[in-house]
């Protein structure tokens, strides 16, 4: 890992989202999803959910796999984190889930998607709703496709549809909908 660890700040939510890893830009901007796959990412949230990008920063609690950097790979991409990177990391998100008790987690991407249930095909997990149980709290979750523009899946069929009925419910879920009724943060001081 080769930066400080990235946190989308203290916000008390029903509804976590959870990413893979910051990418380079992210520990510089001081914020998860700060660059190409988070306006990607904001802009479904804006379009099927009513949310821009400050009500989501500001109503969801954001979480990764692993908080820093993991570096480029040979190729030049971002790198994916190692299973003992991973391992290292995961009690940070499992205090998580039992602080905040959410009614509805998020991941983005196979990574984190691969954290809760054990499937490879996005097909088989997109576009539904999944009950969980992890660090002692059971929880509804909804995935979705990493929104990098590395991967096409979620522009072409089936991803396409599949990335729009999960935004649907997302959109639906008695966690997002209060959090959109109430509006106003509920930041927690540390």
């Amino acid at each position: 890992m080769q930066s400080t660890p990235v946190s989308g700040g203290a916000v008390l939510s029903d509804v976590m989202l959870i990413g893979q890893a910051p990418g380079p830009r992210e520990p510089v901007l001081q914020r998860p999803f700060a660059h190409t796959a988070g306006k990607t990412m904001f802009r479904w949230f804006e379009q099927f959910c009513g949310l821009n990008e400050a009500a989501v920063r500001s109503t969801i609690y954001f979480a990764a796999v692993c908080r820093c950097f993991p570096g480029k790979n040979s190729s030049g991409s971002d790198r994916v984190p190692a299973p003992d990177e991973i391992r290292n990391c995961s009690s940070w998100m499992d205090d998580e889930i039992k602080i905040l008790r959410p009614r509805l987690i998020i991941p983005v991407g196979r990574l984190a998607i691969m954290q809760f249930i054990d499937r490879a095909k996005l097909e088989k997990v997109i576009g539904r709703k999944f009950r969980v149980k992890r660090a002692g709290h059971s929880f509804d979750l909804i995935p979705l496709p990493h929104p990098s523009g590395a991967s096409p899946w979620h522009k072409i069929s089936p991803g396409k549809e599949l990335l729009e009925k999960a935004l649907r419910k997302i959109a639906r879920h008695p966690a997002t909908v209060n959090s959109k009724l109430i509006w106003r943060p509920r930041i927690q001081e540390l």
